[in-house]
């Protein structure tokens, strides 16, 4: 092992546990992911002029890498916007309430309504919706708004987004950082993603029914926070309105029959989803807006974009980091790295292989620790890429499990730092059934807490 290759590995590692450290005290990472790249340039080149120039180029390697993913992001989120503005969203799901009796089916009604809007739609959007039509109907039912809140959380921002099955942002970002297909990503997450999904809800049910039956729970009244969502900014005929209505999510089931009957997988199946997506926005937006159509698509777009960028700006920096420890390295600074090398990760899980026992035990319980870190930002997505990076090179030391390291990795960083557990992520459904965020964190923490446990346990058994 050349010099320069011990001194790059040294660096990167360095730089990996101060992007942790700096994410348990809850400070951003971009910076010290910057300053890290600038490092693995300088000690692998010895450059300045190289160092510096790769800062730049590792952050268009890592968006030549996310595009796809953040694009499709941005369209969805736009489709949803004017979905919402013409309220097709909301006569979308309003049959939905019919099934709503009592408190335990509105629990559950409203948190598999989530998880299925949010498969399609991604959670941040769906929140508005599904609190807008669903939470009266839910307190008339006797479920409390803290339990509405619950049940979206746990469903939308835990379930349906730790899987992301059908937009693949998540599965593709890990699988991206691990150096493995997202399709053995997303197979890999199906068992785990069960067990979590139902271990979290059924253990977070039995507390709020027990509190509820103990009278710790006050009864909730209708919270004015849904009234800005209650009609429609942009009318539509009731025709026109509930047409579309059936036409979204059966478009969208076919997407996912063409997914299966053509094989499509990946980068297909994304650009399948978006581009079924834009058609729903510019038809949804000329439908309602006639002559002002034209600019009004411009105008949704931008939304969506400014969303995206939102979410995906934090993450870019620590990708581009990340990616350096795999293929990334050698697009950005060239071949640098001494003869034989297959990589940072590769390399640093071949010599852990040779100097330390590394078991199945310990590297599933690592990884549920490195996402429940990476989660601590409150974003869920900017150390996912180090779940990844992490799953890989202990899965070179152990000679196999990539993907289901890779897969409870994200998860965990997800139902931690997607919404469920850290406050300042709750704020927008808290808002909206009109409650406190500290509050609906510590409904969620035990349930969640309990469903990583046991996920991780499961887990050692699938390596």
């Amino acid at each position: 092992m050349g010099i320069e290759l011990a001194w790059t590995h040294g660096v990167y590692v360095l730089f990996v546990l101060g992007i942790i450290l700096m994410m348990v005290l809850r400070r951003d990472t971009s910076l010290i992911s910057i300053i890290g790249i600038a490092f693995l340039g300088l000690t692998a080149t010895g450059s300045v002029i190289a160092s510096v120039g790769g800062i730049f180029g590792s952050f268009i390697y890592a968006i030549t890498e996310l595009l796809p993913t953040i694009l499709v992001i941005c369209i969805i989120v736009a489709m949803s916007h004017v979905l919402t503005d013409t309220g097709v969203n909301e006569t979308m799901i309003r049959p939905t309430t019919h099934l709503i009796r009592n408190a335990t089916l509105a629990y559950w009604v409203i948190g598999i309504v989530m998880m299925v809007i949010s498969w399609f739609f991604w959670p941040s959007p769906a929140v508005a919706l599904i609190g807008a039509v669903m939470l009266p109907v839910a307190i008339r039912a006797g479920l409390p708004a803290i339990g509405v809140a619950v049940s979206m959380n746990l469903f939308g921002h835990g379930i349906a987004l730790s899987g992301d099955y059908v937009i693949q942002g998540a599965p593709s970002l890990t699988a991206k950082a691990a150096g493995i297909p997202v399709n053995d990503v997303i197979a890999a997450s199906i068992p785990l993603v069960i067990v979590m999904g139902v271990v979290t809800t059924v253990v977070a049910f039995w507390y709020l029914r027990k509190d509820m039956k103990n009278g710790m729970i006050a009864p909730a009244s209708h919270n004015p926070a849904t009234s800005v969502f209650s009609s429609a900014k942009v009318p539509l005929t009731p025709g026109i309105k509930r047409t579309l209505a059936a036409l979204v999510p059966i478009l969208f089931v076919l997407d996912v029959v063409a997914m299966f009957v053509f094989d499509l997988r990946g980068g297909e199946a994304t650009a399948l989803v978006g581009g079924t997506a834009l058609l729903i926005l510019i038809a949804a937006t000329m439908l309602a807006h006639k002559q002002k159509g034209l600019e009004q698509v411009t105008t949704h777009l931008i939304q969506g974009f400014q969303f995206g960028f939102k979410v995906f700006g934090p993450v870019i920096p620590i990708a581009a980091f990340f990616y350096m420890g795999d293929s990334g390295f050698n697009t950005v600074f060239g071949e640098v790295l001494p003869q034989g090398s297959h990589g940072i990760v590769n390399d640093l899980g071949v010599a852990l292989a040779h100097t330390i026992p590394l078991s199945k035990e310990v590297a599933a319980l690592t990884l549920t620790a490195v996402g429940v870190i990476t989660g601590l930002d409150g974003s869920g997505f900017s150390g996912i890429t180090l779940a990844g990076s992490l799953a890989q090179l202990f899965a070179t030391a152990l000679g196999s499990g990539v993907a289901t390291l890779t897969a409870l990795g994200q998860i965990a960083a997800i139902w931690v730092g997607g919404g469920t557990l850290v406050p300042w992520a709750l704020i927008p459904a808290a808002a909206i059934c009109g409650v406190d965020p500290f509050e609906l964190a510590r409904r969620n923490l035990y349930p969640v807490v309990i469903g990583l446990l046991v996920t991780t346990i499961f887990a050692m058994f699938l390596l």
